[in-house]
């Protein structure tokens, strides 16, 4: 077995901003009923010509730059996604092509918003067995392709986006393991809280319930996450929680404990972007030099399924 840690990262947005205004002039809303609900102000959105594969590549040849790295050292791609319209070519596959690369495992994911926290996992434990030894992970969603325009409980909430990291192995000699151990699960009697179903398929949720369970149930979770990385909630330099909703993200943070650590508000501007928010989140937060190398943060996605995952991290 070896060590793992995260060498790059790199995330992407399309270049079309929807505000808050301009969903105003689509659906009975306004500004300060989506601000003060849900915290958003903009979401970007991607063209009929922008596909998923297209945005997860963008993202995914940026960590791999910044891993110093070129595709070719890649042999494993893992795509969290939930909004891939074909089932085959998967997207992972369609990423691997577009980057040019050589032969690599390609595995798509569809954990829906917990789907990187688990495909980091699942990318971490391949490569600590020797059955990888870099690994490009993403999240990617176009989330605007399976929304109804004409719901404005959820219409608002959405974005388009992609966050990627690559996964290297280390020699395992580390003190602290550089991508902690996971903690995951689900509540399967609450799958249908979070829904994308039909033809074609359409977003749903009960944001109530949601809204319930992970201002109640989701502290203790992260709290449990961090002593399995031998941690206190006050050793984290960061907490990046799944971007859904301000009014969750803000008081599980503070629930959790995590009093120096600086806390990822993507959400404001980027809207749910569903498996895309976690890794594009922390690639933002790196990038503005807002964590400081070697740091550890407390990466934690939930959603459909009901599923949850997470794992503290160092920064590289």
């Amino acid at each position: 077995m070896t060590g793992t840690r995260i060498a790059g990262l790199g995330h992407y947005q399309p270049a079309k901003v929807l505000t808050n205004a301009d969903l105003a002039a689509l659906v009975d809303t306004s500004d300060e009923w989506i601000t003060s609900r849900v915290g958003i102000r903009t979401r970007h959105m991607a063209g009929p010509d922008e596909p998923v594969d297209e945005l997860a590549a963008h993202a995914g040849a940026k960590a791999i730059a910044a891993a110093g790295l070129t595709p070719a050292d890649i042999d494993l791609v893992v795509v969290a996604t939930s909004t891939a319209i074909d089932r085959s070519p998967n997207t992972a596959a369609r990423v691997a092509a577009r980057l040019g690369m050589g032969a690599p495992a390609t595995l798509d994911l569809n954990v829906v918003c917990a789907g990187f926290t688990h495909a980091l996992a699942t990318a971490d434990h391949a490569v600590r067995a020797g059955s990888a030894t870099r690994a490009l992970v993403i999240g990617a969603d176009k989330m605007t392709e399976v929304t109804d325009w004409t719901d404005r409980t959820t219409c608002v909430l959405v974005g388009d986006g992609a966050g990627a990291v690559v996964v290297e192995a280390t020699d395992g000699t580390e003190a602290v393991p550089a991508i902690g151990p996971v903690l995951w699960g689900s509540v399967p009697e609450m799958g249908h809280a979070v829904r994308i179903e039909g033809t074609p398929p359409r977003f749903a949720q009960e944001g109530q319930t949601v809204y319930r369970w992970a201002t109640t149930q989701l502290p203790p979770i992260a709290r449990k996450v961090c002593e399995k990385a031998g941690l206190t909630p006050e050793d984290l330099a960061a907490v990046v929680l799944h971007q859904a909703n301000l009014r969750i993200i803000e008081p599980v943070a503070q629930k959790i404990g995590a009093v120096n650590a600086v806390v990822a508000r993507d959400v404001t501007e980027s809207g749910n972007t569903s498996a895309a928010s976690v890794p594009m989140a922390l690639s933002k937060l790196v990038e503005r030099g807002e964590i400081p190398s070697g740091a550890p943060a407390l990466l934690f996605a939930f959603g459909g399924n009901l599923s949850y995952a997470g794992q503290v991290v160092r920064v590289p």
